[in-house]
């Protein structure tokens, strides 16, 4: 049986308070707190890229662990954002950095906003079908790459971060079954569409499908692993913005302090905004929890995690 074992994070220290950018988008503070919010973005340093940030989360995994780089047999980046434009691929320099055994398999995966929960289900699939018991599936999509500064809509939305989730066999957590979807004919909503390379969203496109499809998609993951809203302890949503995951727990009926926005000091980290939240210590003691991401492609996907019962 294998399943998360651990996750390690980074956020980077760099921040954009967008509390400053109030005028210049001819918006109030109530727009950033209720809508997007994000306070503050978080923002990688010039001379970081997105292997770095995968391979600062590891090794707060490493300190939280004690995992020696030696025993990992595969390494799996979920990146849209990767180094040197995806050649070679950013599981390769995250190899090479760590110093991976060269038994070790690396691929990335393109995915956004529904990358880790698609990842966790792709390393898991990969690893049992190869007999692996040690894995770590990153999670890296610096925006700050590719938003225009001067739009309101992205902006004020995106922050930089990463995690590195150890996948192992002896989990803390382990899946139920998933449920994945796609809407390729709107995936100009959100998309590089600009000469320059720079992030373009329509943000009420966006907003409407993640208030429609998504619910309707956790409530029939949830019916397929035999649950109800109300047998879940959290709800891991991916942190799109303050206004969609409040949206989202409405449709659902779900009580605020189980359906968490915890993104208002780093703002909207794509495929990594769930690991993020799983790794709160807070939510430690959770024993069923829903995870959720939807965004980019457009895209989503939803499973159950079980806490793993130590004691019998």
């Amino acid at each position: 049986m294998i399943g998360i074992q651990a996750i390690g994070t980074y956020i980077p220290s760099g921040r954009i308070d967008n509390r400053l950018k109030t005028a210049k988008f001819e918006i109030d503070e109530t727009f950033l707190t209720e809508k997007t919010g994000a306070l503050r973005s978080a923002v990688k340093a010039e001379d970081e890229d997105t292997s770095d940030l995968c391979c600062k989360a590891f090794y707060d995994l490493q300190q939280k662990t004690g995992l020696q780089p030696g025993r990992i047999e595969c390494a799996v980046v979920c990146t849209q954002n990767p180094d040197n434009r995806g050649l070679p691929h950013t599981s390769a320099i995250v190899h090479g950095k760590l110093g991976l055994p060269e038994s070790c398999a690396v691929f990335d995966i393109s995915l956004g906003c529904s990358g880790f929960v698609y990842g966790l289900s792709v390393i898991q699939a990969f690893m049992q079908a190869n007999g692996f018991t040690t894995g770590v599936l990153f999670t890296a999509d610096p925006y700050s790459k590719i938003v225009n500064p001067e739009d309101k809509n992205t902006s004020l939305l995106f922050g930089d971060g990463a995690a590195a989730t150890l996948i192992g066999n002896d989990p803390v957590w382990t899946t139920g079954k998933f449920l994945f979807g796609s809407q390729g004919k709107e995936h100009a909503s959100i998309r590089i569409g600009t000469p320059d390379g720079k992030l373009e969203m329509n943000g009420r496109a966006v907003f409407s499908f993640s208030a429609t499809v998504v619910p309707k998609n956790i409530l029939a993951m949830l019916e397929s692993n035999r649950l109800t809203v109300e047998d879940i302890d959290l709800f891991a949503l991916h942190q799109g913005s303050r206004y969609i995951v409040d949206t989202i727990k409405k449709k659902l009926a779900v009580e605020d302090r189980k359906a968490p926005f915890v993104a208002a000091d780093y703002g909207n980290t794509v495929s990594s905004s769930i690991p993020l939240i799983l790794s709160d210590p807070g939510n430690a003691s959770c024993s069923t929890v829903v995870i959720a991401g939807f965004g980019v492609g457009l895209s989503w996907a939803s499973t159950v995690l079980f806490k793993v019962n130590k004691g019998k």
